[in-house]
C-alpha cells in the first residue's frame, strides 16, 4: 500500500469568512483536502463553498454530518443551491445520537446523496458493523480516537472488504504548549461518552494516546498514519479559534509547500 495524502481539519464554527481566509493556506501548503466539521452553530457546506471560491485544486470535505440532525435531502439540497465543485467534494455523514436504526438511516443517506449527484460520501464509523455498512454503501470511511496500529488493522480490514474504499482517519493534533489544554479538554470530553469510553477500552488505550500532543510527535505519527490508512487528516487544535492561529498551523505541519 502506497502511504495516505495528508489533510488539514478546522472547526466549522469559524464560518465560511475566516474559512475562505485559511483555505488558500492550507492549498498553498500542500495539504490534500480541507475537512470542515458541521456544528449546529457551523455550516461545513457554506464553509466549503466560501474556500471553493479561493482555491483551485484543494479537495473539501465535510467532518461527519449527523443524519439524524440534518437529513440527507437537506445537506444535497444546499450543495446543490451552493453550487459546490462535485470533483472536489466528499460528504462525511454519521448516524448521530439515535442509536435506533443508526445503520439503515446511513444507508438510506448515502443513497440519497448519491441519487442527488454527489459522487463522494464517506462515513464515520466507530463499531464493525457501521464500517462495513460504510463499505456496501459509500465511497469509503472515516475513522476517529484510533491510534495508528488501530488504523491499520481497521484499514486492512475494510480493504479486504472492498480494495477501493478510501479508509481516512482524523487525527487531534496540536503542536504549541498554548494548545495543549485544548487538547486535553477535547480529549476528555470524548472518554467521557460511553459509546468511546468502550471502544477506547476494547484497544487497550487512553483516548490521550490518539493524538499528537506536541511538534516533536508530528513526524512520527505521521510515518504511522500515512503507512495505515489512505488519508491522514491533522484536525488542528489551536491555541485560539483565529484565523492566524490556523494559518500559522497549516505551515507548521506543511507536508508538501508550493
Amino acid at each position: 500500500m502506497s502511504r495516505g495524502v495528508v489533510s488539514l481539519g478546522v472547526a466549522g464554527s469559524l464560518g465560511p469568512d475566516a474559512i475562505a481566509r485559511i483555505a488558500p493556506a492550507v492549498e498553498q501548503a500542500g495539504f490534500h483536502t480541507l475537512w470542515v466539521n458541521d456544528t449546529p452553530d457551523g455550516d461545513a457546506l457554506a464553509a466549503l463553498a466560501a474556500a471553493a471560491g479561493v482555491t483551485e485544486r484543494l479537495h473539501l470535505a465535510t467532518g461527519v454530518v449527523p443524519v439524524d440532525r440534518r437529513p440527507a435531502s437537506e445537506i444535497a439540497g444546499e450543495a446543490a443551491s451552493l453550487g459546490l465543485p462535485l470533483d472536489r467534494v466528499t460528504i462525511g455523514i454519521g448516524s448521530g445520537m439515535a442509536r435506533q436504526g443508526a445503520l439503515a438511516r446511513v444507508r438510506e443517506a448515502a443513497d440519497t446523496l448519491h441519487r442527488s449527484g454527489l459522487p463522494r460520501v464517506l462515513v464515520g464509523a466507530l463499531g464493525p458493523r457501521m464500517r462495513r455498512t460504510a463499505v456496501e454503501s459509500a465511497e469509503g470511511v472515516l475513522l476517529n480516537w484510533v491510534p495508528p496500529v488501530e488504523a491499520h488493522a481497521q484499514a486492512a480490514a475494510l480493504h479486504a472488504l472492498k480494495p477501493s474504499t478510501h479508509v481516512a482517519v482524523y487525527v487531534r493534533t496540536a503542536i504549541v504548549e498554548a494548545a495543549r489544554e485544548r487538547l486535553e479538554a477535547e480529549t476528555a470530553r470524548y472518554a467521557s461518552f460511553p459509546n468511546y469510553a468502550a471502544n477506547f477500552e476494547r484497544m487497550g488505550v487512553d483516548a490521550i494516546d490518539t493524538t499528537i500532543r506536541d511538534v516533536t510527535e508530528l513526524g512520527p505519527a505521521l510515518e504511522a498514519y500515512t503507512a495505515a490508512a489512505d488519508e491522514v487528516v491533522l484536525r488542528a487544535i489551536v491555541p485560539d479559534d483565529t484565523v492566524e492561529a490556523y494559518v500559522d498551523f497549516a505551515w507548521r505541519t506543511a507536508p508538501n509547500p508550493r
